[in-house]
């Protein structure tokens, strides 16, 4: 489905930037695999798509980072010669309630969950704008919907990152370049493995479908709007949440 295709995939070293990346590699997608500090899990990623056939590699970047963000883009470039998806997956969380919040914990998660997809898209547009076709794929959160105690800086950047899609939509959809945000709920991943039991349980009680997703469910989702078969929407937020939010 994504034959011939480029994807650009930020924070996919491990979890759900993990399942993404590979997923469009099982699609035929050409991937770069980009990791802030973890290039032994990257390099496996990569080495992983190439086992399906076609090629990726792996390119360090800071998506908080203007200049960091221009090197990712321009190699993907150099190396495969278009750049046709871009997933805004990279985040990091630094909670706390809002009262002991510290400015450096609100900076750091407003810089890389928001600023940094900002800089993407900015990024990539120009190369999009040339070939008059793009897709863009935020991930966001239902948290940026919802809202939840504890996470003033992650929900901002996350609602945030809601509005950005749209206006990014708005502003891209002349040149056939769709951009849409998908919000996944909870998600079985290494973070959510080391929760209590009872912690799980409480979760589990505000999803309807009654457990948690998959890496893959949120993988699944993406693939689908990289794909051509999602040409009429954009602007859009798509929950993969079991239910939780609606």
């Amino acid at each position: 489905m994504l034959e011939g295709k480029v994807a650009v995939v930020t924070g996919a070293s491990r979890g759900i930037g993990r399942a993404i990346a590979l997923e469009l590699g099982k699609q035929g997608a050409k991937v770069v695999v980009n990791y802030a500090g973890s290039e032994a899990k990257a390099l496996e990623v990569v080495d992983e798509i190439k086992g399906y056939g076609t090629d990726a590699i792996a390119v360090q970047a800071n998506v908080a980072d203007a200049d960091s963000v221009q090197s990712m883009i321009k190699e993907a470039i150099s190396t495969f010669g278009s750049l046709d998806i871009l997933v805004n997956n990279a985040g990091v969380t630094r909670d706390n309630l809002l009262m002991r919040m510290k400015e450096d914990e609100w900076d750091d998660v407003l810089s890389t969950n928001l600023k940094g997809v900002f800089l993407c898209t900015k990024a990539a547009t120009r190369q999009m704008m040339k070939q008059r076709h793009g897709r863009i794929i935020n991930i966001s959160s239902i948290v940026g919907v919802s809202g939840n105690a504890g996470q003033a800086n992650y929900v901002a950047a996350k609602a945030g990152v809601i509005g950005l899609t749209k206006t990014s939509a708005k502003e891209l959809a002349s040149r056939n370049i769709t951009v849409n945000a998908v919000a996944p709920g909870f998600i079985a991943t290494d973070m959510t493995d080391e929760l209590p039991e009872e912690v799980k349980s409480e979760m589990l009680k505000q999803i309807p479908l009654a457990s948690f997703g998959d890496p893959q469910d949120v993988a699944n989702v993406v693939s689908f709007l990289a794909t051509d078969a999602s040409r009429y929407i954009t602007g859009q937020t798509i929950h993969v949440d079991g239910g939780m939010v609606m």
